[in-house]
């Protein structure tokens, strides 16, 4: 049997910490509300994030602040072309004084785990993230080691048309919930930064609001927030309409619509909400189903990208209403949503 909605005491806390989290990140990331508030919800969802851009917008300083804000562990890593697999997840070495085999984790044993420039490594070594972000585990020389929990990969790359990059493959881009694009300050947030960082990094006075034991806590109450089945069936259509457009040659698979139902309730969440509106599946659709699909010859030569494709689908695709007497209409927890 389905738990139930969560309680008032359940939503006071989650509001309060992801507030928190988010003032946070503000502070360090300025001028970026949509992006601190997409990335809180990823990570409420129990998702992988994918940060995208050019070289010095920002990605790792983001990364890096999300981390910050929890106190866990963290492991980061450079990606570069000559990483080994085993300098991610571990390797098992032989004590002479024992004579016994040990295991020595890498990185991946972390609450967050930071990969810079994830696309500059070989596809070996980006293949080895794959069990770790599927199952959270990780199996070396046969043995299988389960990773903390709850666990988190923020991924950090450049575009792929920039020197010594080498493309995600499909099966490791559809492990990521989100892919983000971080992009250009307006001038004004970006005159407030130099004003901000002239003296001091803000990372360092950056100080954790929250531990991994309470993130646990409030990913076990993302995961109970309501989505009714209009909602649901919206998320369907969505994923669905992407497998018969003909702007695409592959459309995105099943897990799609359950990350994509996901990160909503991420969102919904970070909104102070206790149900999903269809307003939340729009608002994830282009960061959750843009890197999974594969664009047609024609739609590559036409100059159309993956994020126009997935705004076309959900511009012609019908919004469900709320119905009357539906959890919408109780009006018991607060709408943040206006307030940013």
């Amino acid at each position: 049997m389905p738990r139930a909605v969560p309680g008032a005491s359940e939503m006071d806390e989650l509001i309060t910490v992801t507030d928190r989290m988010r003032a946070g990140i503000d502070r360090v990331v300025s001028g970026r509300p949509e992006l601190v508030r997409t990335t809180v919800a990823v990570l409420l969802a129990e998702g992988h994030l994918l940060l995208e851009d050019v070289p010095g917008v920002g990605k790792t300083t983001l990364a890096k602040a999300l981390a910050r804000s929890i106190d866990c562990t963290v492991g980061r890593v450079q990606f570069t072309p000559d990483l080994l697999p085993s300098d991610l997840t571990g390797v098992t070495i032989y004590r002479a004084a024992t004579q016994e085999f040990e295991f020595r984790p890498g990185p991946v044993f972390s609450h967050v785990v930071i990969g810079d420039e994830i696309n500059r490594a070989s596809p070996k070594t980006q293949a080895a993230l794959l069990e770790s972000m599927q199952e959270a585990q990780v199996t070396v020389d046969g043995t299988t080691y389960p990773l903390p929990r709850p666990f988190l990969v923020v991924a950090t790359q450049n575009p792929v048309e920039m020197e010594g990059t080498y493309p995600l493959p499909e099966a490791q881009r559809d492990r990521f919930m989100a892919r983000l694009t971080v992009g250009y300050p307006s001038a004004e947030a970006e005159l407030a930064m130099l004003d901000l960082q002239e003296t001091t990094d803000p990372l360092a006075h950056l100080t954790a609001v929250t531990d991994a034991a309470q993130v646990g806590r409030l990913i076990e109450t993302t995961r109970h927030l309501y989505a009714s089945p209009a909602v649901k069936q919206y998320v369907v259509d969505l994923v669905a309409g992407t497998r018969d457009d003909p702007a695409l040659r592959l459309g995105a698979s099943p897990r799609a619509a359950i990350q994509l139902l996901r990160a909503a309730k991420g969102y919904a969440a970070v909104a102070g909400r206790d149900h999903v509106l269809p307003d939340d599946v729009q608002q994830l659709a282009e960061p959750v189903l843009a890197h999974r699909v594969i664009l047609s010859a024609e739609s590559r030569l036409s100059g159309r990208s993956g994020q126009d494709v997935i705004a076309d689908l959900v511009a012609r695709t019908g919004v469900p209403a709320p119905a009357r007497g539906s959890v919408h209409d109780r009006g018991a927890v607060h709408d943040r949503s206006a307030a940013g």
